[in-house]
């Protein structure tokens, strides 16, 4: 089967002619790319997707890992997912600090522990027991020169990014699909807030028998219809890749009248895309066919 990666790196209200956007679709490209050489080496799907966000997570400009918003305590608290098609396993962290990658510790939740979902304190706890990487609190800022450059001396990374939740999503060449979603979650948000990424159903979906789904967006109505399951039994009714995602933002629109964007691959290996926002940066590969991004 011809392997298939689709990453995003956040639905919002992206300016089309702000030159950070650049810089976002060409990180999804990276990402992209990370994705497509594993799974065309014949790495697993889960695989391809962990590596595929941490490329996003090391982005300055997207809202996950390294450059995530800070909340009201001017802290920064990650949340992540990571799900497996064929099995159905999953492993999801929430309010977690000085990680610089949260996906590889959600996939460390699924694979070296009983559970599904852990957060905050037992999270990091958890990570120092296994000797997971943590990193200092200034490990996560954004100090990159260029980027001040484009967005004027003494701004922050609280005043120019646009994005939010970032994702993967992948098909492999044995026929498998998985998920991966990361964020620092809302601007500003209480401490403690949780959205839909971590959340198994919304803020991502992997089924083998329907297909993979990535979500991002407003988290509170991205919950509220538990969007990427939906989009997986939208596929499972018959709807490509494509229809169920278009039909799945129009629901939350009519139901929520809410804003978020979707990425999916299912297990015909078609390509889903669509979102209500300003912008989703994102970009695909099918096989060994050159890389297609958008915003």
């Amino acid at each position: 089967m011809e392997p298939i990666i689709i990453v995003h790196g956040g639905a919002g209200p992206w300016n089309l002619e702000q030159p950070l956007l650049d810089r976002a679709v060409a990180d999804c490209r990276a990402a992209a790319a990370t994705g497509q050489d594993l799974l065309l080496s014949g790495a697993t799907a889960l695989d391809a997707v962990e590596a595929a966000v941490r490329v996003l997570e090391d982005s300055p400009v997207l809202d996950a890992g390294r450059g995530s918003y800070l909340n009201q305590a001017g802290e920064i608290e990650l949340d992540a997912m990571i799900m497996d098609g064929a099995t159905l396993q999953l492993g999801a962290i929430a309010s977690v600090q000085h990680v610089l990658h949260p996906i590889s510790l959600a996939r460390r939740v699924m694979a070296d522990s009983d559970h599904n979902l852990m957060v905050g304190a037992g999270a990091e706890s958890f990570a120092d027991d296994i000797g997971f990487p943590r990193c200092r609190f200034e490990d996560l800022l954004v100090s990159d020169p260029d980027l001040q450059a484009h967005i004027g001396a003494g701004a922050d990374q609280e005043s120019y990014r646009e994005g939010d939740t970032v994702g993967a999503v992948a098909l492999d060449t044995m026929g498998n699909v998985a998920s991966a979603t990361s964020t620092g979650g809302t601007k500003g948000k209480h401490p403690g807030r949780v959205g839909d990424s971590p959340l198994v159903g919304s803020g991502g979906y992997a089924d083998n028998w329907s297909a993979a789904v990535g979500a991002t967006g407003e988290g509170e109505a991205l919950m509220r219809v538990v969007i990427s399951r939906r989009v997986c039994d939208y596929v499972a009714g018959g709807l490509s890749a494509q229809n169920a995602c278009e039909a799945a933002i129009q629901l939350l629109e009519e139901r929520t009248q809410g804003h978020g964007g979707l990425i999916a691959v299912d297990i015909r290996g078609r390509v889903g895309i669509a979102f209500n926002t300003g912008g989703m940066p994102h970009a695909y590969a099918i096989g060994r066919q050159p890389l297609v991004s958008g915003r």
